[in-house]
């Protein structure tokens, strides 16, 4: 078994205001992601990745964008992205958080 403590669990600035914490097994990842620099006046830009998605909005609101789609989301919301569908979120609070899961791992995140 394993575990990790939150505060115990390396940090990864990925832009200013912007940093997460990761657990991964051989074929799933959790990302727990910070965001400290909203609220923002436009979404970020699209992107896409292999990766299927899962999202759930623990604290803050956004705004999350897919396929052409705007939704309002607040604590407790989730939203879910299959593999290479562009998407992007808006952060409508100062502070936003969220829990992500990947499948296959973000290799890309553990570099």
């Amino acid at each position: 078994m394993a575990t990790l403590k939150y505060f115990e669990t390396p940090v990864t600035r990925f832009r200013p205001g912007g940093e997460r914490r990761l657990g991964s097994t051989d074929h799933l990842m959790i990302v727990v992601v910070d965001f400290s620099d909203g609220p923002q006046s436009q979404p970020d830009p699209l992107h896409s990745h292999p990766h299927e998605q899962v999202s759930y909005v623990a604290e803050g609101e956004i705004i999350f964008v897919m396929e052409g789609r705007q939704t309002r989301l607040v604590p407790g919301d989730m939203f879910l992205v299959p593999s290479g569908v562009p998407h992007t979120i808006q952060l409508l609070t100062p502070h936003v958080r969220l829990i992500d899961c990947f499948t296959p791992i973000r290799e890309d995140f553990l570099k």
